[in-house]
């Protein structure tokens, strides 16, 4: 076996793209990415996490040249000196079932982030938000995947934790019904005392002030969520960029927004799944698979949704704010005759989170999806210690 650096060497790349679609070929809910959604991750020009960070992959081809592996190692020194000690991340990691195999991989890129001075690595994560290709699933394969979650082998499991790896953080994707959905007594009556007082405004969010909802998401999320393990505080270049990026699949009535006095203090950010399109495109959105994703978004393909983000300013959490924000977009499903989505992903929860994670199981019906995060201390001697809880 022997690794080679994919860097700007086409064979290698597409090795690195077409080693899932081998693999997961008999996978029944299993959707291939787009390659271009996988590829930016690695592109220094729209990555903006290279600006501070580094990042290399490898394909693991076997004695007839076959690819049966691949790895990413990255780090991003925004975050990785905020540990105990200085941690990197690797991700996209995909194997045959060789456990061999996948230790050369681990090694690779254990090697590469000591040499740039980290002590530990989280795997498997992205180069990127925590939102996109975050965690390795460990219960879930029953259903398909939304977009941008991962999808991975089971026998991966084994390999990661006898390679050492242990649980850093456990994430739940919780799922539910749009309509009809069961709501905890406690969360309608909180929600409707905030209907009910003027002081409260909700407004979901219009595309011609998208410029406008971006900065207020920005105060909301550094209010509310900076503080959070790996995460910083957005800029509000960041926050336009952001609005770019949902802003051509975006439906404005999916976003909701709270105001407390005119002031921002809430938002519920949710998209239209678009893997449902996407799993009838190969991987490509060249102009013939954006032809076909506009017709299948004309012909109502999309009947799910995706929960990306939720947040509300500290000096209005636990006075029924979040009960209220949360149930806005339910509220104007009900108000709308022909309301094409049927059920929601709430984007992963981590245990770190014990408040979100009972207030969400208030809102919703059942963990969907769980995957695992894990962390690796080169100095295994060292004590391991589980992501601290907040909140």
């Amino acid at each position: 076996m022997q690794l080679f650096e994919v860097k700007e060497n086409k064979g290698n790349k597409k090795e690195f793209l077409m080693l899932p679609v081998r693999l997961y070929t008999n996978d029944v809910n299993w959707i291939r990415p787009l390659d271009n959604d996988i590829e930016e991750v690695f592109d220094a020009k729209k990555n903006k996490f290279f600006k501070n960070g580094a990042c290399e992959r490898w394909v693991l081809k076997n004695n007839q040249n076959e690819t049966i592996g691949r790895i990413a190692a990255f780090i991003n020194f925004d975050t990785s000196h905020k540990e105990q000690q200085p941690t990197g991340g690797i991700g996209f990691f995909e194997c045959i079932d060789d456990e061999n195999a996948a230790f050369i991989l681990f090694n690779q890129a254990k090697l590469w982030l000591e040499e740039k001075g980290m002590q530990a690595m989280d795997g498997p994560i992205n180069f990127g938000e925590r939102e996109s290709w975050w965690g390795l699933m460990i219960k879930g394969w029953h259903s398909e995947p939304s977009y941008k979650m991962p999808w991975t082998k089971k026998y991966y499991i084994n390999f990661f934790e006898k390679f050492g790896f242990k649980d850093y953080y456990q994430q739940y994707v919780y799922n539910s019904p749009i309509k009809g959905a069961s709501v905890d007594k406690s969360v309608e009556e909180k929600a409707e005392r905030i209907y009910n007082n003027n002081s409260f405004e909700f407004r979901h969010i219009e595309r011609r002030k998208a410029n406008k909802y971006a900065e207020d998401f920005k105060v909301i999320f550094n209010a509310a969520w900076a503080n959070f393990p790996g995460m910083r505080e957005m800029s509000s270049e960041q926050a336009q960029n952001l609005m770019k990026q949902i802003k051509p699949i975006m439906d404005e009535k999916l976003i909701w927004f709270a105001y407390a006095n005119n002031e921002p203090a809430a938002f519920f950010i949710v998209i239209p799944d678009i893997n449902q399109i996407i799993k009838h495109l190969n991987g490509k959105f060249d102009i013939w698979a954006k032809l076909k994703f506009l017709l299948l978004k004309i012909k109502g393909t999309i009947t799910r949704t995706k929960g990306i983000i939720f947040g509300v300013v500290p000096d209005q959490q636990g006075k029924g704010l979040e009960s209220a924000i949360a149930l806005q977009f339910r509220k104007a499903a009900r108000d709308e005759p022909f309301y094409p989505y049927e059920t929601m992903d709430m984007n992963w929860i981590g245990d770190f989170n014990p408040k979100m994670l009972r207030f969400t199981s208030k809102i919703t019906q059942e963990i969907d999806k769980t995957y695992v995060t894990y962390r690796y201390l080169f100095d295994q001697t060292k004590k391991f210690e589980r992501c601290p809880r907040v909140g």
